[in-house]
């Protein structure tokens, strides 16, 4: 399974400050855990928690969670040595933040050139000037670590000064321009977070609007978002179940080398079939735990 076909349904944002949450993050059934360096924590405890995330990981007991670092960006006096801690870390990535051109993602790639070949960069959408770079951007997946965006809505709604109401008006174009970009190199994406934790409702709603735009999931504030933000981004039954058979109907000696067949009377291309195998493989690393 390639990194682009492993569950990213729910991507947890903890301070990495925060040792019992940390803690706690080991025992959640979130798919991704971010210990953030940058938005959720005091300037003047920046050191520290880059020193506990790294000892987080070393620690280890993540199970199969893939472990993000959050930096601070190279443009402030953390970002370089947030950098080079996290390019000597266990992380299986590195979140960069605000990043606006195919140069940023450069500069990233030169800062993690000494971290093992493993590591994984990913990246922020959450500039104005990003928005308008994203195809550049992406393309930068082809000779880089870049792997996975993530957007930032809240702080594109203030650089817009724009409001970030549940239905998200403003930002629906740039949310469908980020997923082709991304699609178009190969890279995952995650939808942004939703700032309301307290009525569920309102973010299942918004995951479900995330799922319809063609998002791999969503990153998050609070446990309490975990679940259904899982249930939202797992392929249903019904899905999986069909996929299969479009998977048995190409791999009969009698559709051989054909581009379009029926299944269960409704036609199915070779691209259904790359799909449905991707969606196979999502659900059989689900359902193994």
């Amino acid at each position: 399974m390639t990194k682009i076909d492993r569950p990213r349904r729910s991507a947890l944002y903890l301070p990495a400050s925060n040792a019992k949450a940390i803690a706690k993050a080991r025992t959640l059934p979130a798919d991704i855990v971010i210990l953030d360096l940058e938005d959720a924590v005091a300037p003047d405890a920046k050191v520290e928690a880059r020193a506990a995330a790294v000892a987080a990981l070393d620690e280890g007991g993540f199970g199969g969670r893939e472990v993000a670092i959050r930096a601070n960006g190279l443009d402030t006096e953390w970002g370089a040595d947030d950098l080079a801690a996290i390019a000597g870390s266990k992380a299986d990535a590195v979140l960069v933040p605000k990043v606006s051109s195919a140069s940023d993602i450069d500069r990233y790639q030169s800062a993690l050139a000494d971290a093992p070949a493993a590591m994984q960069l990913w990246a922020m959408i959450e500039t104005c000037s990003g928005v308008f770079a994203l195809d550049a951007m992406a393309a930068r997946a082809a000779d880089t670590r870049l792997s996975l965006w993530v957007m930032g809505t809240n702080d594109l709604a203030k650089e817009m000064r724009a409001r970030l109401t549940p239905d998200r008006t403003p930002f629906l174009p740039f949310l469908s321009m980020a997923v082709a970009a991304a699609r178009a190199h190969g890279i995952a994406i995650l939808d942004g977070v939703c700032n309301e934790f307290r009525d569920l409702d309102i973010f299942r709603a918004e995951a479900e609007q995330g799922l319809l735009f063609g998002f791999d999931g969503k990153s998050l504030i609070h446990p309490a978002q975990i679940d259904p933000c899982n249930e939202v981004f797992s392929p249903s039954e019904a899905d999986v179940a069909w996929a299969r058979a479009v998977i048995e109907a190409f791999a009969l000696p009698e559709n051989a080398g054909k581009g379009a067949i029926r299944v269960e009377g409704k036609m199915a291309e070779l691209l259904h079939l790359d799909q449905a195998r991707r969606l196979v493989a999502v659900a059989e690393t689900i359902a193994a735990g």
